[in-house]
């Protein structure tokens, strides 16, 4: 079975949450949403008839106090019933405009009223017996100069919505209901293609993981936008590039690690046969040569293991307030007779106190590496300036050497375990290749930063930044 059939149930049972999930919140906020609204709309508008119906009544309650006040009774309302719904349209609506249409003039019809007189008995309207309909009703005083001369009597608007069979509602709800469904149409495709969406680019993700996991170190993901997938998938490819490295320079340093036991071993080898053979005689000088190769098999082998130390975070180092300024001299003084020999004239401008915290010994081995390599590749008659400034709280040495220099594009590169520049400063100078990356890894070591650029005397420069120890912590260390 393939890695992508594999992996496309998980994929596939990925979407269908997605997809479920997406749907599942967007119909239940619209169904939260329709029962909200019609529910608010419902009691909003019954809320605002209540208070349109009251308004009414006590219009016409005034309006009806007046005429029983010009008229002086009720006695010409039962006498033509008929005058009844000129009053109300009169007061309800005065002027000569028509009446409105729809729900407002059937709030305000006139069969929607009752008028009783000072005693209760009814003028227009429902009988007094009839106790059922009129406690169905709201009842307002009438009154006139301050006394009571009769009683109105309204219907409320649940009963008016009733029996208008809620005409209004019900378009309102049918309009949200459309509206609603229309959302739930939206969230259908929304949640499909945003499953489709984030399952596509997580088929892809997982794809390449496991072909990352089966050992492919070439797989890249495509990089688009600027949303946390997509650096997610920048983060992956630099994890991918970082382990491609890493696997290459793995093979290349298994490769030139034998490549370099290799050369001693042969000689070894050879040596020993030339004897057994007795083409060389077993003498001292044979047996020094054998010295020789086991010595720089040892050089290796010791060189190898500070670097594994130091990969590990095991390397041995004992910090302590040292001047490196004193250092550096004892060592250059030291070396004095090696650079002559070498034809290498020395200039130093060595500026101290420069305190920081050091290890002595592995401050020697840096300085000692760095010599070699000054000494193993620098022509002859060469130069080599050592300049060490004190530049706000750090300490910069600078280590310079005369030509031949090095390729600018190859600089990065000199700190690499066993690599050497093509051209002047190869294999056939000397030297195993770990000197500088040993000196890169005491650096360090020492919280040092060390760089290589070109030198000003067409050679190569070392620049090497120590963090230095500010005077309270030097009384504090020596306290």
């Amino acid at each position: 079975m393939s890695l992508r059939h594999a992996l496309n149930p998980a994929v596939s049972r990925l979407g269908v949450k997605l997809f479920a999930i997406i749907l599942a919140v967007n119909v239940a906020i619209s169904g939260l949403v329709f029962i909200a609204v019609s529910r608010s709309l419902d009691q909003g508008f019954i809320e605002y008839l209540d208070h349109t119906q009251t308004q009414r009544a006590e219009t016409l309650a005034k309006g009806l106090a007046g005429e029983w006040s010009r008229r002086e009774g009720w006695q010409w309302l039962r006498q033509s019933p008929r005058a009844w719904r000129h009053v109300v349209r009169r007061q309800l609506w005065p002027g000569d405009a028509p009446p409105p249409e729809g729900l407002e003039r059937g709030l305000g019809d006139p069969k929607n009223f009752v008028l009783h007189d000072a005693r209760g008995l009814p003028v227009i309207g429902l009988p007094p017996d009839n106790d059922l309909e009129a406690a169905e009703l709201r009842w307002l005083p009438i009154l006139s100069e301050g006394e009571r001369v009769g009683t109105l009597g309204y219907r409320p608007p649940q009963q008016l919505m009733a029996r208008m069979d809620r005409i209004f509602l019900t378009q309102q709800r049918r309009n949200l209901a459309i509206i609603v469904a229309a959302l739930g149409l939206a969230s259908l495709l929304l949640a499909g293609g945003l499953s489709w969406w984030l399952g596509r680019r997580a088929r892809g993700m997982m794809l390449a993981t496991r072909r990352l996991t089966e050992g492919d170190y070439s797989i890249r993901l495509p990089e688009r936008g600027r949303d946390e997938l997509s650096s997610l998938s920048r983060d992956f490819n630099v994890l991918a590039a970082t382990l491609e490295a890493s696997r290459e320079a793995r093979n290349r340093w298994v490769s030139d690690i034998a490549h370099e036991l290799r050369t001693p071993l042969a000689v070894l080898r050879g040596e020993i046969e030339a004897m057994q053979d007795g083409i060389r005689p077993l003498d001292l000088d044979s047996l020094g040569s054998l010295g020789q190769e086991v010595g720089q098999l040892e050089r290796l082998v010791a060189d190898l293991r500070l670097l594994s130390q130091s990969d590990a975070g095991a390397l041995e180092v004992q910090l302590a307030p040292l001047d490196l300024a004193a250092s550096l001299s004892d060592r250059l003084d030291e070396a004095d007779s090696w650079l002559s020999g070498a034809d290498i004239t020395l200039a130093t401008d060595i500026a101290g106190p420069a305190w920081i915290r050091g290890d002595t010994q592995r401050l020697r081995q840096l300085w000692t590496n760095l010599l070699d390599n000054t000494c193993a590749y620098t022509h002859t008659p060469g130069r080599l300036r050592v300049t060490l400034t004190e530049i706000g709280d750090h300490y910069r040495l600078s280590w310079e050497d005369s030509a031949p220099g090095v390729p600018e594009a190859e600089l990065p590169r000199l700190t690499e375990r066993l690599y050497r520049v093509e051209g002047s400063r190869n294999r056939s100078s000397g030297g195993s290749g770990l000197g500088l990356s040993i000196a890169m890894a005491l650096a360090r070591a020492h919280g040092a930063e060390m760089s290589a650029s070109a030198s000003s005397l067409d050679g190569l420069c070392w620049t090497l930044t120590f963090p230095a120890i500010a005077d309270h912590q030097l009384r504090e260390e020596d306290t």
